[in-house]
């Protein structure tokens, strides 16, 4: 587990940024209560067979003592890099996004299966939208009892989506909370 490089913390920035804009110094700033230090740390990004995680300094300081084949998992893995260098967000990453979302968009309840199924979201089961949203924003989908079920990007704005037909896509699926039942068999 190491330390990102410039490039790699730059790609990562970049993807978080698209969901949480100027939140993301909430997620940098983060205070860490973790371990037995009585001074709150900082939360980190390391890397870890091409897995980024996010986790408490106190937290990797203690995991020095394991060797790197013993190591599988440390922290919340928020996102991997795809063997052409680029990052992608996983499902995992959902409450460190929501927590900090720029962009929100809410799903009738009807809707919110489609949606957990790995479909996009139609403007004809959106609840709510936040305004100020452009396209090809970052967005992250709660239920309305504001449960976070995923996240993606907006294909259309807000003005658009009011203007839309009800068949219209109004979110592209990008992950949720579902894969973890659709994924199962991969484990």
């Amino acid at each position: 587990m190491r330390p990102l490089d410039e490039k790699e913390m730059g790609e990562v920035f970049k993807k978080l940024m698209l969901f949480t804009g100027n939140n993301l110094k909430n997620i940098i700033e983060n205070p860490s209560h973790e371990g037995p230090d009585p001074n709150p740390g900082r939360y980190c990004f390391r890397l870890h067979k091409n897995k980024v995680f996010y986790i408490s300094e106190s937290l990797v300081k203690r995991a020095t003592n394991i060797g790197r084949k013993n190591l599988v998992s440390l922290g919340t893995c928020i996102g991997k890099f795809t063997h052409g260098g680029g990052f992608r967000l996983t499902v995992q990453s959902l409450n460190l996004l929501a927590a900090n979302a720029k962009h929100k968009v809410w799903l009738k309840p009807t809707s919110e299966m489609s949606f957990l199924y790995g479909n996009h979201v139609l403007k004809g089961g959106l609840g709510k939208i936040t305004d100020s949203i452009n396209r090809n924003d970052g967005v992250v989908v709660f239920s309305m009892s504001d449960v976070p079920l995923g996240f993606g990007t907006a294909a259309r704005s807000t003005q658009e989506c009011r203007k839309c037909d009800p068949n219209g896509i109004v979110v592209h699926h990008y992950a949720d909370i579902g894969e973890y039942l659709r994924d199962e068999d991969d484990l």
